[in-house]
């Protein structure tokens, strides 16, 4: 497992809607805001890359220091409701190499975003608050990151 890494889910309104260190390195006082602000700040080079490739693998667009953000964008969801294309972000920030396991914990997740869209409870674009959710996302990390 990575020893840094923090996982989040960016809406297409830059807002996040889960987040997750999920590294096993000890927490310093100020490592969540710094991994925040480094995530946030690789939004618009996200937003460049994501409408010119068709992709949905990024794999590592951005780093700072010893850190890398890999990013995952989701494929455009129609809603017929609010005729809105979504572009989801899943945005890795971590110090590991291993881009098979990355990519692998990617698409699993994102089976479980889907499943977590699919729940008529859930309004697609607020807060993912379940903690079945944050337990998988955290096994899988364990499992491929």
């Amino acid at each position: 497992m990575a020893t840094t890494a923090c996982f989040i889910i960016v809406s297409r309104n830059d807002i996040p809607i889960y987040e997750s260190e999920v590294g096993t390195a000890t927490k310093r006082e100020d490592a969540a805001q710094l991994h925040q602000f480094i995530l946030h700040a690789a939004l618009d080079i996200v937003q460049d890359l994501a409408w010119t490739t068709s992709a949905m693998y990024l794999k590592s667009i951005d780093r700072f220091n010893d850190l890398v953000v890999s990013v995952y964008v989701t494929a455009v969801y129609c809603d017929i409701f609010l005729d809105l294309s979504i572009h989801t972000r899943f945005m890795l920030l971590h110090d590991s190499r291993n881009d098979d396991g990355i990519k692998s914990f990617f698409q699993e997740v994102h089976e479980l975003y889907i499943k977590i869209l699919l729940n008529p409870l859930y309004l697609p674009g607020s807060r993912i608050t379940s903690s079945h959710f944050d337990t998988k996302v955290r096994a899988l990390a364990r499992k491929y990151l």
